[in-house]
C-alpha cells in the first residue's frame, strides 16, 4: 500500500534535482513527466510510477541570465562546513557552471535548508547514507568539471588544462569520480578513432576539449537523473494486477523564446499532439456523440493542426526524418541540414524560411509562429556517449558511478540507427495512447503577469494563454452545444430529490426524467437516446434546488439526533454519580483500617531494633578485644622473624663481599702480569729484529738462515701448542673441582633448609597452641625440644667449620695451578713472540720477490683486459700454495709431522669455495649469493691483509673463463651481477693500510701469513665482524680490485655489442635483455646504460636512413614509424622507470623528424616556427635534407615554401666556412656511452647484503660453519 505522504515525498525530492528558476518561473521542473496513481478493488492506492520525457540536459552547461541551474547545485554549496570541505565546495559564484547568470540566491528560498529537506526526504525514499554521498560526490564533481579550462597544447591540435587551478579541479573530479586522474585528462584532450586494423588516437583542440568535457557532464547529470527515477519508481512500488488508475501530465507549456534549439522544437512538438487530442476530445468525440444520441443539433467547426503535425513527424519526408538522415551522414552540418528543409517545405504553408538568415526556419503553430536555431540540432539530436567517457566511468572504484556506466553491448551492422528526436516521438506515442485509454480532463495553468506577484492582471498576456490553449475555442463550442449529460438512471439518481414520487412509484427512467425537468421549469435540454443533454448553466440551477432541499432534510435530522443525545448523555451522569459515591466511602473505610495496622506494626518494629542494636554492642566488643589480642601477637612475631632475616643477611653480604675482594685482587694481579709480559716481550722483539735487519744485510747467507728458521718456527709452534694443550687440561681439571665443590655446598643448603622447615612448623604448631591457651597467663616452655635445636645448631656450626676449610685447601691448590699455568703461559708467550719475529724477518726477506711477481702479474692481468675475448694462460700465477704461503722444505724434523694434514684441509675448503661458486647458484633477495659468499669467505680468512696469496689469482681465472662465454647473454648478464656485486662490497670496505678512512678498530697482534692467520681464526676466540667494514688491505687486494673493475666493464661491453648485433638484423630481440639482466639481478644502472645505448643506436639508424634513402622520405613513412614509436613508447611506460630511466629521450632526432613528416601544410609554416617548435634538436643541413626529399605518396601536399628554403641554403652556405665536411647531416651509430664505478657503488646499498642466504653445499661442510652468523 502507498501513502499520500510517501508519494508526495518522492515527488517533491526529484523536483529538487529538477527543477530550476527561469525568467518566468521561480519553479519550473525542466523535463516533462506522467504520474500514474493506481487503486485496488476497494478504491485504495496501491502502486504509482513516474514517468519522464525529454530532460533538459543543456542546462547543466549553459545557462541565460537571469536564470538558475539545477537546484541541487546551490543546495550542495550550502551544505553544513564539513560537507562542503569534503566535496571541496565553495561559493557557488566560483564555479563556471552557475556564475553564467547573475542569479545566484533566490527571495524566499534557503538552499541550505532545502538541503536538509532534501537529505530526510532521500532517507524516506530508501537511499542509503552510502548512496547518498555517492549522489552527491557525482553532483560535486560536475560542478569541478566545469572549472577545468583548456589551452593549446605543445603538439599541433591538442590541448592541455590551462593552468594549476584547472588542475586542481580535474584532479578533483577525478578524485570524485574515484576514477584514474591522466585517464580522464586523456578522456577530455583526445579521441580514439577505430578503424578496420588499428586505432588511432587524434588530439583535440582546446574547443573541442571544452566541449567534450560539457558532453561529460551532460551525460553523467543524465544518467543520474535516470537512475533517480527508477530509484523512486522502486521505492513507490507498482500494483501489476490494479485496474484503475489516476495519471496526471504534467508537461512543458508552449515556449517561443529569443534563440529556441531543439528542446523548444521536441517542446511544442508535444503540445502540437496534446492539441489535437485535445481537440479530439472536446470537440470531434462531442459531435460523434450528438449524432449517435440522435438529438438536434448544427455542426460546429474548429481548427485541425494535423497539417502541422505531419510537417514535423511525417515518415519519410517529415523535420524528424530529415533530421535523423542528417545525423546519419558524417560529414554533415547544421547548414545542410537547413538547406534540406527549405528543398523540402518550400511551399508548404506552415513552414517559412526567415529573410537574414541561412540556417534558421520558422513553423507556424496553432498557438503562433516560432522561428528555430539549427546551430546544435544535429549535436543535441544524436543519442550517445563518448566511448571514452563510458570505459572511464565503468572502470570507476566507486560501485554507483560504474552502475552509471554498463557496459555497452556491441553493436552490429544490423542495428538501426536511434536519435533523441526518433526516441522522444515514441514516448509520445506511448502517451497519448495512454491518455486514449482513460478519461482525460484538462487543466490550462494561465500566469496572470510577468513580475511574478499577486493580484496583478495583464488582459493582453492572459488572453493569448487562452487562445494558444485553445480555452476560448472551448468556451464557443460549449456555448453552442450541450456542455452538461448524463444518463437516465445518473440523472434520476441525483435529482429524484426534488420530486419523491418519482422514486417511490414505478416510473421509467425517461419519464422520471421529463417529470423533473417540468417540475424545475427549465426550458431548451435535449432528450437523446441513453442521457438527457443540459444547456450552459442548468447543471448548476439544478444542484441548487437540489441543495436547498438536502439542507432542510439536513436541519430536520440534526435536530432529531441531538435530542437524542442530550438525554443519552443525562443518564449516563445520574449513573455515574451513584458509582463515583459507593467508591468514595470504600476508599475512607480502608484507609482508617490501614492506619490502625500501621500503629501496630510500629511498635513491633521498635521492639525488634532496639535488641538488634544489643546484639550489635555485644559483638563489637567481643570482636574488638580478639582483634587486639591477635594484634600483639603477631607483632611479637615479625619482630623474632625480622631478627632472624637480618642475620641471615649479613652472613650472605659478608660472603659476597670477601669473593668480590678477592677476585678484584686476582685480576688486578693477573692484568699486571700481562702488562709487564707484553711489555718486556715487545722489548725483546724489537732488539731481536735490529739483530736480524743487521744480519739480513749479509746476502750470501739468506738461504741457509731461512731453512734455520722456518725450523725453529715449527719446533716452537709445536712447543706451543703443547703448553696450550696442558692449560686446557689444567682448565678442565680445576672446573672438575669447583663443580664437586659446588655439589657439596648444595647439600649443605638442601640440609639447612629442611632444619629451618622443621623449626618453622615447630614455630607455628607453638603458636596455635599459645592462641588456643590464650586466656592462660603464662606458656610452658618446651626445654627438651629446645636442647635438641640447639644441638642441631652446633652440628651445623661445625659442619661449615670443616667446608670453610676444605674450601682454604682448595684456593691454595688453586693458587699453586695458577702459579704453574702462568709460568707455562709466559713460556708460550716468550716462543710465540720469537715465531712472531722470526716470521717478519722471513718476509722482509721476500718483499723483493714477491714484488717483482706482482708487477708481472700486472702486466699479464692489463694484456688480458685489452682483449677481453682471449682466456687468461694458467702460467700468470706464480709456483706457490693455495694460500700465498712459499713451499716448505721438504724435512723439518720429527716436531713436522702435524702439517700435511693441516694444508689438506686448507686446501679442501678453497677447493670447495671455487668448485661453489664457478657454477650459477642463484640469487637470494634480488643479490647473488656467488658475490657475498666469496666476500664473507676472503674476510674470514684474512686474505686482503695478506701480502701474498693465491687465492685472487684462482678466482680471476673463473671470471676469465667466464668471458670465453661472450655469445650468451644469459651467462654474461650473471658474471655481471656477481661481479659488479662483489666489486661495491670491496669498493666500500677496502682501505690503504694507514689511511684515515675509519676508526681502526683494536685487534690481537697476529701472524702476517695466510696459514697463520688460518690458525688464529679457527681457535676459540670470537671477533665481532659486520658483512661489510673496513679493512686495512694490502697490495694483492688493491691489484684484486683493480683486475675486477676491468673484468666489469669487459662484461658490460660484450652486452652491449651483442645487443648492438642483434638490433642490426631485428629490434624487438631488445625485448629480451631486460628480461635476461632481471633474471640476473643485474644492478638497474647497467640496465639504463644498456637501453640508452640501444636507442641512441635506434635514433642514429633510423634516422640516417631517413636522410640518406628517398623513399623513406615520405608522409607514409612518417606514419608508420611514428606508429612504431607510439608502440616503444608504451613499452616504455609498461617497464619500470629504474630500468629504462631516460633512455627514450634518445629518440629526439627521428621523433622530431617524423613529427614534421606527418603535418599538413607545411608550405605555411615558416623557418622560425620549424627550428623553434617543430624541430628544434635537428641541425640546418639536417632540415634543408628532410625539406628536399619529402615526398608525400598519400594525400599530395607540398613540402615547405621556397622562401623557407633560400634561407636554409643562406645559412648552410655560412656554415660552409666553420665546417667542411661533407656528412656533417648524418649521426654517429658508433658512440659508446661510458659508465663510472662511483655510479655502480651509489645504486645499491650495503645494507642489502646483511640477510643473504649462503649456499647450502658449503654450509654442509664444517669449516664454512661462520657462513651461517
Amino acid at each position: 500500500m502507498v501513502s499520500i505522504c510517501s508519494f508526495n515525498t518522492n515527488f517533491l525530492f526529484l523536483l529538487s534535482y529538477m527543477s530550476s528558476h527561469i525568467s518566468f518561473v521561480s519553479q519550473c521542473s525542466r523535463f516533462g513527466k506522467f504520474v500514474e496513481i493506481q487503486f485496488d478493488q476497494s478504491g485504495k492506492i496501491s502502486g504509482a510510477a513516474i514517468r519522464t520525457y525529454l530532460l533538459e540536459r543543456s542546462r547543466v552547461c549553459q545557462i541565460s541570465d537571469p536564470e538558475r541551474n539545477y537546484h541541487c547545485f546551490y543546495m550542495l554549496c550550502s551544505a553544513p562546513a564539513e560537507e562542503r570541505e569534503r566535496y571541496k565546495l565553495g561559493d557557488p559564484a566560483s564555479f563556471h557552471y552557475l556564475n553564467q547568470s547573475n542569479c545566484i540566491k533566490l527571495d524566499g528560498m534557503d538552499d541550505s535548508s532545502e538541503y536538509i529537506a532534501t537529505r530526510r526526504a532521500m532517507d524516506i525514499v530508501g537511499i542509503s547514507s552510502d548512496e547518498q554521498d555517492a549522489i552527491f560526490r557525482v553532483v560535486a564533481a560536475i560542478l569541478h568539471l566545469g572549472n577545468v579550462e583548456f589551452v593549446e597544447g605543445s603538439e599541433a591540435d591538442s590541448s592541455v588544462p590551462k593552468d594549476d587551478k584547472s588542475k586542481f579541479h580535474l584532479r578533483t573530479a577525478s578524485e570524485l569520480f574515484m576514477c584514474d586522474e591522466k585517464a580522464l585528462e586523456e578522456s577530455l584532450c583526445k579521441r580514439v578513432i577505430a578503424t578496420r586494423g588499428e586505432s588511432i588516437v587524434k588530439n583535440l583542440d582546446a574547443r573541442a576539449a571544452a566541449l567534450s568535457r560539457d558532453a561529460l557532464a551532460r551525460i553523467v547529470y543524465s544518467r543520474l537523473f535516470d537512475w533517480l527515477v527508477n530509484k523512486i519508481n522502486t521505492s513507490i512500488g507498482q500494483d501489476p494486477s490494479s485496474k484503475l488508475l489516476i495519471g496526471v501530465l504534467d508537461i512543458y507549456g508552449f515556449e517561443s523564446f529569443k534563440t529556441n534549439s531543439f528542446e523548444q522544437f521536441c517542446i511544442n512538438l508535444t503540445n502540437e499532439k496534446l492539441q489535437q487530442h485535445f481537440n479530439q476530445h472536446v470537440f470531434k468525440m462531442e459531435q460523434e456523440e450528438y449524432t449517435k444520441e440522435e438529438i438536434d443539433w448544427s455542426y460546429i467547426q474548429f481548427v485541425d493542426n494535423q497539417e502541422i503535425l505531419d510537417l514535423i513527424e511525417k515518415k519519410p519526408g517529415g523535420i524528424i526524418a530529415l533530421l535523423d538522415e542528417t545525423c546519419m551522414l558524417r560529414n554533415s552540418t547544421h547548414e545542410t541540414f537547413a538547406e534540406k528543409l527549405y528543398q523540402q517545405f518550400k511551399g508548404n504553408q506552415h513552414f517559412s524560411r526567415p529573410k537574414f538568415s541561412r540556417s534558421d526556419f520558422t513553423i507556424h503553430h496553432y498557438a503562433g509562429h516560432v522561428t528555430y536555431q539549427t546551430d546544435l540540432f544535429l549535436d543535441k539530436n544524436i543519442d550517445y556517449a563518448v566511448n571514452e567517457h563510458q570505459v572511464l566511468l565503468h572502470a570507476s572504484r566507486c560501485s554507483f558511478v560504474s552502475s552509471l556506466f554498463p557496459p555497452s553491448e556491441e553493436s552490429t551492422k544490423s542495428t538501426k540507427f536511434t536519435s533523441i528526436g526518433s526516441s522522444f516521438k515514441q514516448q509520445l506515442q506511448a502517451l497519448l495512447e495512454t491518455l486514449s485509454s482513460v478519461e482525460p480532463h484538462y487543466i490550462r495553468c494561465i500566469k496572470p503577469n510577468n513580475v511574478l506577484k499577486p493580484a496583478i492582471f495583464e488582459n493582453s498576456n492572459v488572453l493569448q494563454q487562452l487562445r494558444c490553449g485553445g480555452v476560448l475555442e472551448a468556451i464557443r463550442i460549449s456555448c453552442l452545444g450541450y456542455p452538461t449529460r448524463r444518463t437516465f438512471d445518473e440523472f434520476v439518481d441525483r435529482f429524484g430529490v426534488l420530486l419523491p414520487e418519482v422514486l417511490g412509484e414505478s416510473y421509467d427512467e425517461v419519464t422520471a426524467t421529463e417529470m423533473l425537468l417540468e417540475k424545475v421549469n427549465l426550458t431548451g435540454y435535449q432528450i437523446g437516446k441513453t442521457k438527457v443533454f443540459l444547456r450552459a448553466g442548468q447543471m448548476a440551477e439544478l444542484d441548487a434546488r437540489r441543495t436547498e432541499v438536502l439542507s432542510s432534510s439536513a436541519s430536520k435530522i440534526q435536530r432529531k439526533v441531538r435530542s437524542y443525545l442530550a438525554h443519552k448523555h443525562f443518564i449516563q451522569l445520574r449513573l455515574s454519580a451513584t458509582q463515583l459515591q459507593a467508591v468514595c466511602r470504600g476508599q475512607i473505610a480502608r484507609h482508617y483500617y490501614e492506619d490502625l495496622r500501621g500503629k501496630a506494626a510500629t511498635l513491633t518494629i521498635q521492639t525488634y531494633y532496639r535488641m538488634h542494636f544489643a546484639r550489635k554492642n555485644y559483638r563489637d566488643l567481643c570482636s574488638a578485644s580478639t582483634t587486639v589480642q591477635s594484634g600483639l601477637r603477631g607483632m611479637a612475631a615479625r619482630k623474632e622473624l625480622q631478627y632472624r632475616q637480618q642475620t641471615k643477611a649479613a652472613v650472605i653480604i659478608q660472603s659476597y663481599c670477601r669473593s668480590y675482594l678477592a677476585h678484584s685482587q686476582y685480576m688486578g694481579l693477573k692484568k699486571a702480569a700481562i702488562t709487564t709480559q707484553c711489555a718486556w716481550r715487545g722489548r725483546l722483539a724489537r732488539r731481536e729484529l735490529r739483530k736480524l735487519k743487521m744480519a739480513a744485510k749479509e746476502t750470501g747467507a739468506l738461504q741457509a738462515a731461512k731453512n734455520k728458521l722456518e725450523k725453529q718456527v715449527e719446533e716452537l709452534t709445536w712447543r706451543l701448542q703443547l703448553e696450550k694443550r696442558m692449560r686446557v687440561d689444567m682448565e678442565e681439571a680445576k672446573s672438575q673441582e669447583n663443580k664437586k665443590l659446588q655439589q657439596k655446598l648444595q647439600e649443605l643448603e638442601l640440609q639447612s633448609n629442611e632444619t629451618k622447615d622443621l623449626l618453622k612448623r615447630e614455630q607455628e604448631t607453638a603458636k596455635a597452641a599459645w592462641e588456643k591457651a590464650a586466656l592462660v597467663p603464662e606458656v610452658q616452655v618446651d626445654t627438651t625440644l629446645v636442647n635438641e635445636l640447639t644441638a642441631e645448631n652446633e652440628k651445623l656450626k661445625t659442619l661449615v667449620a670443616s667446608l670453610e676449610t676444605k674450601i682454604d685447601e682448595t684456593e691454595q691448590r688453586f693458587d699453586e695451578v695458577k702459579k704453574a699455568r702462568e709460568e707455562l703461559l709466559k713460556k708460550a708467550t716468550d716462543a710465540e713472540s720469537k715465531i712472531n719475529g722470526l716470521t717478519n724477518t722471513m718476509l722482509s726477506l721476500q718483499e723483493k720477490l714477491t714484488n717483482m711477481e706482482l708487477e708481472n702479474q700486472v702486466l699479464r692481468q692489463q694484456a688480458l683486459f685489452r682483449s677481453p675475448v682471449r682466456t687468461i694462460p694458467e702460467n700468470t700465477s706464480p709456483k706457490a700454495t693455495p694460500h700465498g704461503t712459499p713451499p716448505a722444505s721438504k724435512e723439518y724434523g720429527k716436531f713436522a709431522q702435524p702439517r700435511p694434514s693441516f694444508f689438506e684441509r686448507q686446501h679442501e675448503s678453497v677447493d670447495a669455495l671455487i668448485n661453489c661458486v664457478t657454477e650459477n647458484i642463484g640469487f637470494s633477495e634480488g643479490k647473488p649469493i656467488a658475490a657475498i659468499t666469496i666476500y664473507k669467505c676472503l674476510v674470514h680468512w684474512k686474505i686482503f691483509e695478506t701480502e701474498k696469496t693465491s687465492v685472487f689469482d684462482r678466482l680471476i681465472q673463473i671470471f676469465g673463463s667466464a668471458m670465453q662465454k661472450h655469445d650468451s647473454n644469459e651467462d654474461l648478464a650473471y658474471w655481471l651481477s656477481t661481479s659488479s656485486t662483489l666489486l661495491i662490497m670491496l669498493q666500500k670496505s677496502l682501505k690503504a693500510a694507514g689511511s684515515s678512512g675509519g676508526t681502526p678498530r683494536k685487534k690481537p697482534q697476529t701472524q702476517s701469513s695466510f696459514l697463520g692467520r688460518m690458525v688464529f681464526r679457527s681457535s676459540n676466540i670470537t671477533v665481532d665482524m659486520d658483512l661489510v667494514r673496513q679493512i686495512e688491505a694490502k697490495y694483492p687486494a688493491f691489484l684484486f680490485k683493480q683486475q675486477l673493475t676491468a673484468f666489469v666493464e669487459g662484461l658490460y661491453g660484450m652486452i652491449r655489442d651483442n645487443v648492438k648485433k642483434e638490433l642490426s638484423s631485428l629490434l624487438s630481440h631488445a625485448i629480451q635483455v631486460p628480461r635476461i639482466m632481471k633474471a640476473s639481478m643485474v644492478p638497474a644502472i647497467f640496465m639504463r646504460k644498456i637501453f640508452t645505448q640501444i636507442f641512441s643506436f635506434i635514433n642514429a639508424q633510423l634516422f640516417n636512413s631517413l636522410l640518406v634513402r628517398h623513399e623513406c622520405c615520405s608522409f607514409s613513412n612518417g606514419e608508420y614509424v611514428k606508429q612504431g614509436l607510439a608502440q616503444m613508447e608504451v613499452w616504455c611506460g609498461e617497464v619500470k622507470p629504474e630500468y629504462v630511466g631516460s633512455a627514450l629521450d634518445e629518440l629526439k632526432h627521428i621523433r622530431q623528424a617524423v613529427g614534421f613528416l606527418v603535418i599538413f601544410k607545411k608550405f605555411r609554416i615558416s623557418y622560425d616556427e620549424i627550428v623553434n617548435d617543430l624541430c628544434p634538436v635537428l641541425s640546418v643541413q639536417q632540415l634543408y635534407k628532410i625539406c628536399t626529399q619529402y615526398w608525400d605518396d598519400k594525400y599530395n601536399t607540398e613540402s615547405v615554401s621556397e622562401e623557407v628554403l633560400d634561407e636554409m641554403r643562406t645559412l648552410i652556405t655560412k656554415e660552409s666556412g666553420q665546417d667542411s665536411s661533407e656528412n656533417t647531416f648524418l649521426l654517429d651509430d658508433e658512440i659508446s656511452m661510458p659508465i663510472s664505478l662511483e655510479e655502480i657503488g651509489d645504486s645499491m646499498d650495503s645494507k642489502e647484503f646483511q640477510h643473504i642466504a649462503p649456499p647450502p653445499e658449503l654450509v654442509a661442510i664444517p669449516a664454512f660453519q661462520f657462513l651461517k652468523s
